[in-house]
């Protein structure tokens, strides 16, 4: 058994939220040690004028207020997100709200944007000395009366800091957040969003790159909508995606009916199909980052060839421990090695007709 093994049977007997606190402590202590991988020259890749040093990056959620982001990248991982972040401060939902599915190897959560607001995480942000690459995910308040406005405050308050944003619209457990997907909401969020980035560009010098999160529980015609946005909106990229609402395939029964969002390895297949089938609506040139049931070389391979440039896992870590970034590292450059390929950028769209055929 090994010691993550043994720390993991640890942590599994307390409640899920209070592991995933001990878990902060202990890479904000420097308890977790660095687990680094020599670089990989073919799984370099610059987007949206990002030199991200590997594909592999912790999607947000985890590190909610920007306590870990410097600890994260001495996983090996090649970026990392902070958030999702609101101007003012949330509880987020009561608990119990998140839930281990141990025997799918996923999670549901419902935990409701909690963070401690746009100020606790400037703070922590404007301290950071790394130079990796830190992505700031923002969000809207449940109460908020501008959810726009709310977007629109969080570019304001980043844009020095942040290295990209990812405007998430995504997440199920903020009540009517999904709306913002729908074409004209969509339309309207983007277009202010954008406005704000530009003005920021003026006064720091640099144009900060913006991601778009979309939820995976879309209708074909929901994707058309989000294409057709994304396509005449000057964005950088999208995140393919949330967690989903669906429940199928769980072995998990006793756990399967809690509200909230399902990540993890039941993930996978629908959020890869999604993933695919937006890449073929939006063509070759804009980034996309590949999120959902990530937790394998194998599986990060598959999102690759799905469309995805990039890809971040976060609920893997829950089962995979911290060394999991690693692993699929070295999994990729074995991969590689198999192929003989020169560049994880030629991986990229070989499967995605398959996986767009694939139903939902």
């Amino acid at each position: 058994m090994s010691l993550f093994d043994l720390a993991r049977t640890a942590l599994f007997t307390l409640d899920a939220e209070a592991a995933h606190g001990l878990s902060i402590a202990a890479l904000r202590s420097g308890l977790v040690p660095a687990c680094r991988v020599p670089p990989d020259p073919r799984l370099k890749l610059t987007l949206a004028g990002l030199v991200f040093p590997n594909p592999v990056g912790l999607a947000a959620g985890y590190d909610k207020n920007a306590q870990v982001p410097e600890a994260i990248l001495n996983l090996g991982f090649g970026f990392t997100e902070v958030g999702t972040l609101t101007p003012k401060p949330q509880a987020g939902n009561p608990r119990p709200r998140i839930f281990r599915l141990v025997e799918d190897e996923a999670v549901i959560n419902r935990l409701g944007f909690n963070n401690e607001g746009h100020e606790a995480a400037f703070t922590r942000l404007t301290a950071l000395k790394t130079k990796g690459i830190v992505g700031v995910n923002i969000g809207a308040n449940k109460d908020s009366e501008d959810r726009i406005g709310d977007y629109v405050a969080g570019i304001h308050r980043f844009a020095a800091l942040a290295r990209y944003f990812t405007v998430n619209i995504s997440s199920p457990n903020t009540p009517g957040l999904r709306d913002l997907q729908a074409r004209e909401s969509l339309a309207a969020l983007l277009s202010a969003v954008l406005l704000a980035r530009d003005e920021e560009a003026v006064r720091i010098g640099r144009t900060v790159p913006v991601f778009l999160k979309i939820a995976p529980d879309l209708t074909e015609e929901g994707m058309d909508d989000i294409a057709a946005e994304v396509l005449s909106h000057p964005l950088d990229g999208l995140i393919i995606s949330n967690t989903t609402l669906a429940r199928s395939g769980l072995k998990n029964e006793a756990k399967a009916n809690e509200a909230g969002g399902l990540s993890g390895k039941p993930l996978f297949h629908r959020s890869t199909a999604v993933l695919a089938r937006m890449r073929r609506r939006i063509g070759p040139a804009l980034p996309i980052i590949g999120v959902g049931g990530v937790s394998s070389a194998q599986t990060a391979l598959e999102k690759i060839r799905a469309g995805a440039d990039l890809v971040q896992l976060y609920s893997a870590m829950v089962y995979g421990g911290p060394g999991l970034a690693v692993d699929i590292l070295r999994g990729l450059s074995a991969e590689m090695d198999r192929l003989g390929t020169t560049s994880i950028r030629d991986l990229r769209d070989t499967g995605t007709d398959r996986w767009a055929a694939r139903p939902l």
